[in-house]
């Protein structure tokens, strides 16, 4: 029996998720009938993926759902295109644990669809993996089906023989579907999981067990804060195979938007994509951000952006002077969600966080709780760098090959390092491992690379510690010149010097053509060149 403090949370909080379902339009009135199917459709299939693709295709059969090269599909057709590609999976296992190695296309949405519906486990290949890694994994996870791009030639020609691959465009689903029994699909005894592998900046990516869990928690925590609406023109061109951009596919289905797709990110494609589909959300990655606006002035003046309401960007860090410059040129619409593939996102940073302070992770949202803690696991005060701990609904289970993450008081920490200020908006000051000691100097490489960002003349800065014989770490940067930009060396540290300590001046500085990054945008730091500088 629970006592009156709880239920009055509890009654609060239904009444926040309440109010946040009204102002989305989730709860509007609609067709009697078609509101029953759809209620119909939730209470036999419930909220996961396969069940929000029915409960839409009951409510808004004719609606566009999936928007790409090849055109669009309703999303009634999607449904049933769904079904049948889930009897078909049933060849091949019931359920059988299928990986996907796709880009952002209606093949991929339509695989994860159905493994829903046939409650197979669904492993997410990274497209930037060698075809080394992707092997690995599929025995490492213990894969059955391969539904993969064509574009993957040489990983489909060396997928073992024991697993089943089916090419998913060049008409590979579609002759699945095609050939599939004309029958009902029943709900799977047990959801599937989805395994998603941590973006191995560092080291090998591991695969993060992510259970399916049933409910609307998820989406009412996005809804908190970014005021996404039933109908939502939305283009996604996170990867969808990264927790970010597979969570708001979910989130978009759920309010039955439309959801435009691209199979590769350039940004003048992304600006004829939100004019040519009067798109009302981007759901990006910061560095594609960055890369909009190295566009001329001309040319994104050309492009008809006046129906973009809302830009949300995860997967790496959203530098400050890219919030305010993005906003400067699209809005004030953009919001910065922070987290990790083992907690999806525990604070999100609205555009008035981002006007007050570019450099901001945002607050937790409702239902997530974050601590900063020291070394002993106790709460360190405001402003005071510690390590970020956080708890919600949607922490994953574990990683595949066995272990987690370090558990405090049922809070897990993220392996980063960040601080709270007076109005509780959190700070990432760098990953946890990240933070060197130079001559006996704490220094947060983070803090280095915003620095550098505000240089005119450089478009891309990452900073990190290399081993120093005299002082045992020293800081060393890559950074990328702007295109006709010029600097030398003497001016990256005059630079730095000029805004921070003596001891956050670089001692190392490389020019290079690029920054090695995956598909998120996150730097590869390991494979920057430890080598002294020319």
């Amino acid at each position: 029996m629970i006592g009156p403090a709880e239920f009055g949370d509890r009654t609060r909080a239904a009444a926040r998720v309440g109010g946040m379902f009204a102002r989305s339009g989730l709860w509007r009135p609609g067709p009697p009938v078609r509101v029953a199917r759809q209620l119909a459709q939730l209470r036999k299939w419930g909220t996961l993926l396969g069940g929000t693709v029915a409960s839409a295709a009951a409510r808004d059969p004719a609606r566009p759902a999936l928007v790409d090269e090849r055109g669009t599909v309703g999303y009634a057709e999607l449904d049933r295109r769904t079904d049948r590609l889930a009897l078909a999976l049933g060849r091949f296992g019931d359920p059988a644990r299928v990986a996907v190695l796709c880009r952002n296309h209606r093949g991929m949405v339509e695989t994860l669809v159905a493994c829903s519906k046939r409650g197979a486990d669904v492993v997410l290949l990274n497209t930037g993996m060698s075809t080394d890694q992707l092997l690995g994994v599929l025995e490492q996870q213990h894969v059955d089906v391969v539904v993969a791009d064509s574009g993957f030639a040489d990983f489909l020609a060396a997928v073992p023989a024991k697993v089943r691959a089916v090419v998913a465009d060049d008409g590979g689903l579609d002759a699945l579907v095609r050939d599939a029994p004309d029958a009902d699909v029943a709900p799977p005894g047990h959801a599937g999981r989805t395994i998603m592998l941590s973006s191995g900046t560092t080291g090998a990516p591991k695969g993060a067990d992510r259970h399916s869990r049933p409910g609307l928690s998820p989406l009412a925590s996005i809804l908190s804060r970014i005021p996404l609406r039933v109908h939502e023109r939305m283009l996604i061109e996170a990867p969808l195979f990264h927790t970010w951009g597979y969570a708001m596919l979910q989130a978009a289905i759920s309010l039955r938007a439309t959801v435009v797709l691209r199979e590769r990110f350039d940004p003048a494609g992304t600006l004829a994509a939100l004019r040519d589909h009067a798109c009302t959300a981007l759901i990006a990655v910061p560095v594609m951000l960055q890369r909009m606006l190295e566009l001329a002035p001309e040319t994104i003046g050309a492009f008809d952006h006046s129906a973009l309401r809302i830009t949300a960007v995860s997967g790496s860090a959203l530098p400050g002077a890219l919030a305010t410059a993005y906003m400067d040129a699209f809005g004030d619409g953009l919001y910065n969600l922070y987290g990790s593939t083992e907690a999806s996102w525990v604070t999100i940073a609205t555009p008035a966080d981002l006007r007050r302070r570019p450099d901001t992770a945002g607050t937790p949202p409702p239902g997530t709780r974050l601590a900063i803690l020291d070394a002993a696991g106790e709460p360190v005060p405001t402003g005071v760098t510690g390590r970020i701990f956080a708890a919600n609904e949607l922490l994953f289970a574990g990683y595949t090959s066995g272990g987690g993450k370090e558990m405090r008081d049922g809070l897990m920490s993220l392996g980063d390092l960040g601080h709270l200020d007076g109005d509780g908006r959190l700070f990432v000051d760098g990953r946890d491992d990240d933070m060197i000691v130079s001559g006996g100097e704490n220094i947060f490489p983070g803090a280095v690379e915003e620095v550098l960002l505000r240089m005119p003349q450089l478009r891309e800065a990452a900073v990190l510690g290399v081993p120093d014989a005299e002082f045992g770490e020293r800081l060393a940067a890559y950074v990328v010149l702007a295109e006709g930009a010029a600097a030398t060396v003497d001016d990256v540290r005059a630079h730095v010097r000029e805004h921070l300590a003596r001891f956050a001046v670089p001692r190392d500085v490389h020019f290079l053509p690029e920054l090695p990054r995956n598909a998120t945008g996150k730097v590869l730091r390991r494979d920057l060149p430890r080598t002294e500088p020319a």
